[in-house]
């Protein structure tokens, strides 16, 4: 099992295939459950009670519509009734709801294993920060784990406990099911509010998303969403798209059954772009803006209509995640009254450097931080501390948003982003972008204009099978201290250099929240990122290569992303990567 702070996954079907959808699981891994959740119990405990004087702590446990959910979720809540816990057991529930909801109680678990096949589950705990555990926090927790585990009665011992919860305890658990789930949703519905405004004041909300109802009334956006049989089927999203008045249309809109696979990918999200393209043909002009969330429903990558085109595009996942940081900077830049105001954004260290590129025109800071979303939210914490304003934080490598105060991705969150680039018109956000970054700009301005405006770069994407690896060592520390001997003895010689102008680089490592150049040994990285920054004879950045080891899956991955729109630049290095690896 991967115990990484986002998320502690393995394949849970019974059979070991991890695209077996039997809900069934062995006698070992339902212990393995009880187990986990009672350590998070047993380590919630005393910090609720030091903070409330209560014994008890309110824990929140849900799950994504994977098969072994349901399977899982009884030996977690028979282990938390036996601890005499306050179960919320809100059933199937989308990441970001859970997490709304546990800001009202005391922390949460989650059973999921986000974007991974469907054979595969997990568990994702917090407490009521709204985001999962930092990994200094897990990293407690998968320590007691290992040792309550490594007991020989481990196994036995926990089934037979697990037998001895009454039916009535269980019964009334379920019954109160319902309830639990209504309030998780109600949490969720009004945090999305506070979040999508950027104001806990309920007037300016109100205000707010009475304007993008007028904006609708006017110039209509239909959503389409291929919910794929995730936890969202059963969340916020048509009830909150039609109180504002956009029109929704959705597809694959039952739980459980799975259309095709998980992950809200390219190869994905041409289900989305085809329905987009069938609605059009049959009338439905305003069906414009599409997405599909994966399993958690956390995350939710875009397909829009380009009306020059005059067909359904899926965006990149940097490209969400790009309009996402444009629109969410412009919004508190030009909603700001403080003049002291210094707006920043905080993302992942493989996220494309057209976020630095951006950001100089609307002079904003970045900061970088480890993969994982938990390190991304705890370097914004950080940056808050020391008197910046960030908006948005998030993974441009695989599109996840965050916007302040959520600590999770929230694909409702980058649906309204790109509805406050249209919709605030009349010396709004994109008059503001034009402004800032010198590209022309037209009163009648779409989506597609938008794009056009952004700075140009060519990434790797994340699912694409030329950046996952497999990779025979698991000492990554020894792994990238090899790398950077093949590198650096190949550096001067190799034709790359001279093809593409590279006159110099610079290492980057990332763990945690810290960020690290030039440092002398790469192999300092260990599990984190690194990165190498190539730069022209004018000293400016042109691409980078990059490399981890994934915490949730047993993959190397590797990318690359070159300023311009040079598509061999980026596969010739990458390929230069990937053969230093091999050597």
């Amino acid at each position: 099992m991967i115990l990484s702070a986002s998320g502690w996954r393995k394949v849970f079907a019974v059979s070991g295939n991890e695209q077996d959808k039997n809900p069934e699981i062995s006698p070992e891994d339902t212990a393995l459950s009880a187990i986990a959740a009672e350590v998070f119990f047993d380590y919630l405990q005393p910090i609720v009670k030091e903070k409330t004087g209560v014994d008890c702590p309110v824990i929140a446990v849900g799950m994504d519509t994977r098969p072994t959910g349901p399977a899982i979720a009884d030996a977690m809540n028979r282990a938390l009734l036996l601890k005499n816990c306050i179960i919320q057991f809100t059933g199937v529930s989308s990441a970001p709801e859970i997490m709304a909801f546990s800001r009202k109680i005391d922390g949460f678990i989650y059973i999921s294993a986000s974007h991974n096949p469907v054979g595969h589950n997990g568990i994702k705990f917090g407490t009521n920060d709204g985001g999962v555990l930092n990994g200094t926090e897990n990293a407690k927790l998968v320590e007691e784990f290992k040792k309550r585990l490594s007991a020989t009665d481990s196994v036995e011992s926990t089934l037979a406990k697990l037998q001895s919860v009454s039916a009535n305890d269980l019964r009334t658990l379920s019954q109160q099911s319902a309830s639990a789930k209504y309030n998780a949703l109600r949490s969720y519905e009004d945090f999305a509010r506070l979040t999508i405004a950027g104001s806990s004041d309920k007037e300016t909300q109100e205000s707010f998303f009475e304007n993008i109802r007028d904006a609708m009334a006017l110039n209509p956006v239909g959503i389409v969403c291929d919910f794929n049989g995730s936890s969202r089927t059963l969340c916020i999203d048509r009830d909150f798209f039609a109180t504002n008045r956009i029109r929704f249309y959705e597809m694959n809109n039952k739980a459980g059954e799975f259309a095709h696979e998980i992950i809200p990918e390219a190869e994905n999200l041409v289900h989305v772009a085809a329905e987009m393209e069938r609605l059009q043909k049959e009338g439905h002009k305003d069906a414009v803006l599409g997405y599909m969330p994966d399993c958690d429903g956390d995350r939710g990558n875009i397909v829009y209509w380009d009306e020059k085109a005059q067909k359904a595009c899926i965006l990149k996942a940097q490209e969400v995640f790009s309009l996402s940081v444009l629109a969410e900077l412009t919004y508190t830049i030009w909603s700001s009254t403080n003049k002291d105001l210094k707006p920043a954004v905080a993302v992942n260290c493989p996220t494309s450097m057209r976020i630095e590129e951006m950001c100089e025109k609307l002079g904003a800071s970045v900061f970088r931080a480890e993969v994982g979303e938990a390190n991304v939210v705890n370097l914004g914490r950080e940056k808050r501390e020391e008197g910046y304003t960030v908006p948005i934080l998030g993974e441009g490598s695989n599109g996840g948003t965050i916007t302040y105060p959520a600590a999770v991705r929230d694909p409702l969150n980058t649906i309204f982003a790109i509805l406050k680039l249209l919709t605030i018109r009349g010396g709004g956000l994109y008059e503001l972008w034009c402004k800032k970054s010198g590209n022309p700009y037209k009163d009648d301005y779409t989506l597609t204009d938008i794009l056009e405006s952004l700075p140009k770069y060519t990434t790797t994407g994340v699912s694409e099978p030329r950046a996952v690896l497999k990779v025979s060592s698991l000492n990554h520390t020894e792994l990238k201290q090899n790398f950077q001997k093949a590198f650096e003895a190949d550096w001067e010689k190799n034709p790359l250099r001279k093809k593409y102008g590279l006159e110099s680089y610079r290492s980057v490592i990332t763990n945690g929240t810290k960020e690290r150049y030039d440092v002398i040994d790469w192999g300092e990285s260990g599990k984190g990122g690194l990165k190498v920054v190539f730069y022209d004879k004018e000293k400016t950045p042109v691409a980078f290569i990059w490399m981890r080891g994934s915490g949730t899956e047993p993959v190397f991955r590797i990318m690359c992303d070159v300023r311009g729109t040079d598509i061999q630049m980026e596969k010739d290095l990458l390929e230069w990567e990937t053969n230093l690896l091999g050597k």
